[in-house]
């Protein structure tokens, strides 16, 4: 059968594991991801299949794994690096700053950089300090990386495999609370989108919100309640947020004349800035109110007890759709 039902650890899982079966050169490297299987299972399996040498776990030292990566990939391998947990990934900040995006630049293009550095992120799991970040924006403000974000089981079974095939250094950004969450249909049959595009997942004229990973659900579940209400508003899952892919997202504001913005992160200087200057400076004759932006509050994650207040909800994204067709 050319179809199966799953769930994103099990798109992730086996995504990686056709990569490894199509590329021996293809290695995977972390904390727990052989014997246990990854915390969140994602690499389950796998070094019991291809041997300790291509599944290797790694000491508890983010540095050290990015660094041994980037000779690996020198040396033409095509590394997968797990950091285990968002808030774990400074350590390796100067790495992936200071080698990984550099390398390709600074040899003009004779040594490619072809890693990927998995990043379990976002909140909603009752997690403890450092556990549920969103760095993202550190790392796409960062020339020379490459950052997409997964939000579906689909799109996490071929966007892994693109982003292991890509010959520059990935962030792939994985929605930690959706890993065991909702299945859906994978048709081997169908060609997957390009890795570096943004998708509509829901057609609307009234309000553009734009989304990604976690906040697509949330984005999803808002545009359903406001259909009750007589209000069609277009979801796009932007998948890559650098670069970003923004012609789908002025196509649709061009057409509905409004947009908001939503993700976990921290509104100020989060991707919503970003994506806010862009619309305007490209849609500014078609918006008929300011682009909104709906994000975690400018404070370090809240404790577990208190993250469901922190997150955007389904009542914060709906606010924000009821403030933009106030103007």
């Amino acid at each position: 059968m050319s179809t199966q039902r799953i769930t994103l650890a099990k798109g992730l899982n086996a995504g990686l594991r056709k990569a490894m079966e199509d590329d021996p050169k293809v290695l995977i490297m972390g904390e727990d991801v052989g014997k246990l299987g990854g915390v969140f299972r994602i690499t389950d399996g796998l070094q019991k299949d291809f041997g300790e040498d291509r599944v290797i776990d790694s000491p508890l030292a983010e540095s050290g794994i990015v660094g041994t990566a980037v000779g690996l990939a020198l040396r033409g391998y095509r590394p997968v690096v797990e950091i285990q947990f968002d808030g774990f990934v400074y350590p390796a900040y100067d790495q992936i700053v200071c080698q990984v995006a550099k390398m390709r630049f600074r040899s003009k293009g004779r040594n490619p950089m072809p890693m990927v550095i998995r990043i379990p992120f976002g909140g909603g799991i009752g997690a403890v300090e450092h556990h549920s970040e969103s760095p993202e924006a550190q790392f796409a403000h960062t020339p020379g990386l490459k950052v997409v974000a997964c939000s579906n089981p689909v799109d996490g079974y071929w966007m892994i495999q693109q982003a292991i095939a890509c010959d520059d250094p990935v962030i792939f950004l994985e929605p930690k609370r959706q890993y065991h969450a909702d299945k859906a249909d994978l048709d081997l049959d169908l060609a997957p989108d390009p890795l570096f595009a943004s998708r509509v997942v829901r057609r609307g004229t009234d309000v553009t919100v734009l989304a990604y990973g976690p906040t697509v659900k949330t984005a999803l579940r808002a545009a359903e309640a406001a259909a009750g209400e007589g209000r069609a508003l277009e979801v796009i899952d932007l998948r890559t947020l650098s670069p970003l892919d923004m012609d789908p997202v002025f196509e649709s504001v061009r057409r509905t004349g409004r947009a908001v913005v939503v993700h976990e992160a921290h509104v100020n200087l989060g991707l919503g800035s970003e994506l806010s200057a862009r619309v305007t400076e490209e849609c500014f004759y078609s918006l008929e109110a300011p682009v909104l932006r709906v994000g975690g509050f400018d404070t370090p994650y809240p404790a577990s007890r208190i993250e469901e207040e922190f997150l955007p909800d389904l009542d914060r994204v709906l606010d924000a759709v009821d403030r933009s067709l106030s103007f």
